[in-house]
């Protein structure tokens, strides 16, 4: 190597030096002189500021959710200044969106208003009793410093008595820090005199996790100190899916549950937290109920805040999320949430078998996962993942929910791997996390198919597993797979007629009791499900069912009272009215489409041994004493 001269040398280390300088750090300040009316006042300073003209907005869309929300509508008064002041131009380009003008100094402050009164995994809530911030609802940012250190101080603290529950770095006193945007949106933040509890798990590597639980309910520390408990038990199980425990940041994990009966239910994961929130009096008495929420956000803290898709890597906050994975990323946690409950003990054995039910009808009686496969499903979630629209959508015949679709296929999957291998979905999950999420490598739908391949040793095997029920829409035989432990699939009401549901349990699918000309009736508000009786016969929204032949009918009830009076296919006239005036269809009653899971010894069918011992291997606890 030639020598340099020393000037060149000295050249190289100053900007060696210049180059690796820690960005100075984004500063946010919140406080709340108005929370009584649900207001929080946040200043937004910028050292080290672009130059020239530049863009401040707030998100449009939350990480782990991925429809589009628009947080702009919530934030007024807003305004710029230099640091001694003086007032910088700021144009409003959008709902969501100012434009600083030209400034003097190279530190800028934003001012502005947050308004939040909606407690869920989403949005932001202010009120004397707290602050339930969800960053991307609270924070405003500039697009191309997402990159810089963040800082955060909340005031007010001692005026209302919280204290600070969050996944963000203590940098001491109220001020808590970042390493950059993406980190900072991930961090929902609690304020309020919420109880805690908290536990250790060693884990296999041999270092301490703490795991925080942090409840803001009307419950006594004993209260929150058992289901302290319940939830270590969890967690415990969860564990011995993946082996391990993910090495958490600054060696913590936070539950931040929210207990309250005018909140929003809800859950949303996050890296190295979650935030639930629960619409109920209080958690005594509701333990095994609540813990569904717990056990399936958890879950995520493997598989999506770090088995990844790559579609969502790097969070767009700027727009909806769309990702074809979301099968795997919620519907196999859906599956495991639920799973998970039956090993702890907290699930009893009829509970479970109506969870595994419900995933069955949703891929062999849904419209949707009839015509289409569970990566369009994922697509959907754009619209469907809390979307808020004003008009109709025909969701009943064209979406099933990715959760269920892939909770179904996770079922399959998992029994088949038991029944043709003698191996596991655990097992499956091991491989997945060892080769993505532990290495924090985002993967794609073949990536997953390949980590199958590998695990069962049987390339054809997998290409033809996802071919089938990933990609395409044929479906799993789950008759023969439940057969295997000693579990029996049947239609739920056999030889009973039905003429199909007039609501659903979709979003917005309800019927209701409707004034007609001054007669009673029961107007269908959203779309008979395909396939149907009453969907073959022609009604569909904005159809007000007057009679069952003859019969006057002003509820559900009444309505499926006279039909449970008929037979399979015996034909009932129904009379309804619409904006083209009055009208008869006439409906040939069917045997109800849907199924039910039951054991074996329930119906008098005699358990073999082989039987019993897979369905224990598959369901009883995994935890090593």
């Amino acid at each position: 190597m030639k020598k340099l001269r020393f000037t060149s040398i000295l050249l190289f280390f100053i900007g060696t030096a210049l180059a690796q300088e820690t960005p100075k750090a984004i500063f946010y300040k919140i406080s709340f002189p108005n929370a009584t009316h649900h207001e929080a006042e946040i200043e937004m300073t910028i050292p080290s500021a672009p130059d020239k003209d530049f863009v401040v907005r707030m998100s449009r869309s939350s990480a782990g959710r991925y429809a589009t929300h628009e947080f702009g509508k919530n934030v007024y008064n807003v305004a710029a200044k230099e640091v001694n002041g003086v007032a910088i131009e700021l144009k409003q380009i959008e709902g969501d969106a100012y434009l600083v003008g030209s400034h003097t100094g190279s530190t800028v402050k934003i001012t502005y208003t947050l308004y939040g009164n909606w407690t869920d995994g989403t949005y932001a809530s202010i009120d004397v009793s707290h602050a339930h911030l969800n960053m991307p609802a609270t924070i405003m940012w500039a697009p191309g410093q997402e990159k810089r250190p963040i800082k955060v101080e909340f005031d007010d603290l001692d005026k209302f008595g919280w204290k600070v529950a969050t996944q963000l770095k203590n940098e001491g006193a109220n001020v808590f820090s970042a390493p950059d945007l993406q980190y900072l949106m991930d961090s929902p933040t609690e304020l309020s005199d919420f109880k805690q509890t908290s536990f250790e798990v060693i884990n296999t590597d041999g270092k301490k996790e703490k795991i925080n639980l942090t409840i803001h309910a009307d419950d006594a520390q004993p209260v929150i100190d058992n289901f302290g408990k319940m939830v270590q038990k969890m967690v415990l199980e969860e564990k011995a899916v993946f082996g391990e425990l993910p090495s958490y940041d600054y060696g913590e994990y936070t539950f931040l549950d929210d207990v309250y009966p005018t909140t929003s239910g809800d859950g949303m994961e996050h890296r190295n937290s979650t935030c639930i929130v629960q619409p109920i009096d209080k958690v005594a008495g509701y333990e095994e109920r609540l813990l569904g929420t717990f056990s399936h956000e958890y879950f995520h803290s493997w598989n999506v805040k770090r088995i990844r898709p790559k579609s969502l890597e790097p969070f767009n906050f700027e727009h909806a999320n769309m990702s074809s994975e979301l099968w795997f990323a919620e519907g196999f946690t859906q599956y495991y949430g639920e799973l998970i409950l039956e090993r702890a003990g907290f699930s009893s054995m009829d509970d479970y078998l109506q969870t595994i039910s419900g995933l069955i009808n949703s891929v062999l009686n849904s419209p949707g996962a009839l015509k289409y496969p569970q990566t369009q499903m994922s697509r959907y979630s754009v619209f469907a993942d809390a979307g808020v629209s004003i008009d109709p959508n025909n969701d009943n015949n064209i979406f099933t929910s990715y959760y269920y679709y892939g909770g179904a296929t996770a079922l399959a999957l998992d029994l088949r791997l038991r029944a043709e291998f003698n191996l596991t979905l655990d097992d499956y999950m091991r491989q997945v996390w060892l080769s993505r999420g532990k290495v924090m490598k985002p993967y794609t739908i073949p990536d997953l198919q390949n980590d199958l391949a590998k695990l069962t040793k049987n390339n054809k095997f997998a290409a033809d597993f996802f071919t089938k029920f990933i990609y395409g829409i044929e479906k799993n035989n789950y008759e023969t797979l439940l057969a295997k432990a000693g579990l029996l699939l049947r239609k739920a009401q056999a030889g009973k007629a039905w003429a199909g549901p007039l609501s659903s349990g979709g979003r917005r699918g309800r019927a209701g009791q409707a004034k007609t000309g001054g007669a009673e009736g029961i107007a269908i508000l959203t779309s008979t499900i395909m396939g149907t009786p009453i969907y073959n016969a022609g009604l569909d929204a904005g159809d007000i069912i007057l009679s069952v032949d003859g019969k006057a009918v002003n509820d559900e009830q009444t309505f499926n009272g006279v039909i449970a009076t008929k037979n399979v296919g015996d034909k009932v006239t129904l009379s309804y009215k619409n904006r083209t005036g009055n009208h008869e269809a006439s409906i040939t009653l069917t045997e109800n489409l849907y199924f039910e899971v039951v054991t074996y010894e329930s119906v008098g069918k005699e358990v073999t041994k082989d039987q019993q011992a897979f369905r224990s291997a598959w369901l009883s606890s995994k935890i090593k004493q």
